[in-house]
């Protein structure tokens, strides 16, 4: 069994980020949309989180709700993350 370290969490984090970026930009959001969209009043958590900037980043109420709002699947957030 694999231990699982702080640098894979940060990892995970930074591959959703990017994910959701992708996505967004896909589907021609800028931050500031998908921020109000998603009942934020500004894009910092959005902009922090794409990056993980500060090991802030997304959780699953978030990523519902942007998954909802940019019309995908929310497994999109997760592609090409290794789990093995």
């Amino acid at each position: 069994m694999k231990d699982i370290t702080t640098n894979d969490i940060d990892e995970l984090h930074r591959k959703i980020g990017a994910n959701v970026m992708r996505v967004r930009k896909e589907k021609g959001l800028t931050q500031l949309d998908l921020a109000l969209s998603i009942g934020l009043k500004s894009v910092g958590l959005i902009s922090v989180a794409e990056i993980y900037h500060n090991k802030k980043h997304f959780n699953i109420e978030h990523l519902y709700r942007i998954a909802t709002i940019l019309n995908v699947e929310i497994t999109d957030f997760f592609k090409d993350i290794q789990t093995k």
